[in-house]
């Protein structure tokens, strides 16, 4: 497979699959006369929809950000493990509407809430071995970048894969802070500059110890 049709088939399924997402907000079928406080608390139920909705579809932006960067500038080539990498990725980015529709519609339920935590583990795992092969391949010729660079784009793709674990130990005792996990490692993401300033306060904190 060549390098841009690769690119291709991942921008297909990453459109596709964040469109999906929106499916599951549909306008609710009202009897009798419907009035402003009947839509507005019809809206009120359907936060939790919107909420499953807004993360997913932030969380698959960042790691379409983070796989567009992986394959289109760090691998200047790929070979046929890269691409079996790849499939295992979109695997679990296909099924992304899927668990966000349950943890959406069941988010107080620990099941739901482990089921999209582990969602989100399997398509970081699956990011981070495909960034792991390119630099580590003797197939594959990369891009130059320094270890700064590396361990950068390393704590993006491991950053929500860290919160969605202890989110998983936490959704035992509290499904309402779960989900605030997963917003933290999200904002993370979406945030430029953020693990920037993580290693800057770690920096700090071994230099004053």
């Amino acid at each position: 497979m060549k390098q841009a049709r690769l690119d291709q088939l991942a921008d297909s399924i990453f459109a596709i699959v964040m469109t999906i997402l929106v499916f599951d907000i549909r306008i609710p079928s009202f009897l009798g006369t419907v009035n402003d406080q009947t839509l507005f608390q019809a809206l009120l139920d359907l936060f939790p929809i919107f909420l499953s909705y807004l993360l997913s579809f932030s969380l698959l932006f960042t790691y379409w950000r983070s796989h567009h960067f992986i394959e289109s500038v760090l691998a200047k080539n790929i070979d046929t493990r890269f691409s079996n990498i790849n499939a295992i990725f979109f695997f679990f980015v296909a099924l992304v509407p899927f668990s966000s529709h349950f943890l959406g519609n069941y988010g107080y339920s620990k099941t739901a809430i482990i089921f999209f935590a582990l969602n989100i583990i399997l398509i970081g795992f699956s990011l981070f071995k495909m960034r792991q092969y390119v630099i580590k391949s003797k197939t594959i010729e990369n891009t130059s970048f320094t270890k700064t660079e590396n361990e950068h784009a390393n704590m993006h793709i491991l950053f929500p894969v860290g919160a969605a674990i202890i989110a998983i130990f936490v959704s035992f005792f509290s499904s309402s802070f779960a989900i605030v996990l997963f917003t933290i490692a999200i904002l993370f993401n979406l945030l430029e500059k953020s693990a920037k300033h993580t290693f800057t306060f770690i920096d700090f904190f071994r230099k004053k110890n």
